[in-house]
C-alpha cells in the first residue's frame, strides 16, 4: 500500500501540467487589459498617422505668397522702378509731339495772311478826260500790302466812261476806305469811287 507522501508526489505529477498552462486570475486581467489596450491604441495610432502630412501641408501654405488685399494695390499709380522709367519716356515723348505740334501750328499761323480782294469804278467828270493818265494815276498809289491787277475801261452813258480796276489787299494793312480817299483825292480828275465787289481770297 503507498504511502501518503506517494499519493502526493503522484497527484502532483498529474496536475502540475495543467496548472501551468492555466493562467492565474491577476494574470489574466493583466493580459486583457494590455491587450484591450494595445487594440485601443491600434485606432489611436492609425487616427494621428495623418498628422504628418497636415503638419508638412502648413509649411507649403506658410511658402505660398499671401493674397494681396485692398492696401496692398497701389491706389496712386506708383509704379516699380523700371515701369516708371517707361512712363517718364511716354511723358516726355509725347510733351516733344505737343510742343513740335505747336510749333508748327504757329508757322501756319504766321504763314497765312488775310486778304481780300476788291473791285474799284472810278468815275470822271467829263468825257474828254483821259483813261489812261486816270489808270496811270490810280495805279501809281502804293501801300503796304496793296497789289494792283486787272482793270477796264466801260461805258457809263453820254461818252462818260469809268475806270474800272481790281486789287488785292492784306486786311491787317490796308482798308478800301484808304484807297478811295487817296484815288478821290485827284478831284481835278475824279468825280467819285464806288466799291463792286470785295470778296475773302
Amino acid at each position: 500500500m503507498p504511502s501518503a507522501q506517494d499519493s502526493v508526489l503522484y497527484w502532483l505529477s498529474i496536475t502540475a501540467p495543467h496548472l501551468a498552462g492555466k493562467p492565474q486570475k491577476g494574470e489574466a486581467a493583466s493580459s486583457s487589459s494590455s491587450s484591450s489596450s494595445s487594440s485601443s491604441a491600434a485606432p489611436a495610432a492609425k487616427a494621428a498617422a495623418p498628422a504628418p502630412a497636415a503638419a508638412t501641408a502648413a509649411p507649403k501654405k506658410a511658402e505660398e505668397k499671401p493674397a494681396k488685399n485692398d492696401d496692398d494695390f497701389d491706389l496712386f499709380g506708383e509704379e516699380d522702378e523700371e515701369d516708371e522709367e517707361e512712363h517718364e519716356r511716354e511723358l516726355a515723348r509725347r510733351a516733344e509731339e505737343a510742343r513740335a505740334k505747336k510749333a508748327a501750328e504757329g508757322k501756319v499761323k504766321a504763314t497765312v495772311i488775310a486778304r481780300s480782294s476788291v473791285i474799284l469804278d472810278v468815275k470822271v467828270w467829263e468825257e474828254e478826260a483821259k483813261m489812261d493818265e486816270l489808270e496811270a494815276f490810280v495805279r501809281a498809289i502804293s501801300l503796304d500790302g496793296l497789289e494792283w491787277k486787272a482793270s477796264k475801261i466801260l461805258p457809263v452813258a453820254y461818252g462818260i466812261k469809268k475806270l474800272q480796276i481790281s486789287a488785292h489787299i492784306e486786311d491787317d494793312k490796308v482798308s478800301v476806305d484808304s484807297i478811295q480817299e487817296q484815288i478821290e483825292a485827284n478831284e481835278d480828275m475824279v468825280q467819285s469811287t464806288d466799291v463792286v465787289a470785295f470778296n475773302k481770297l
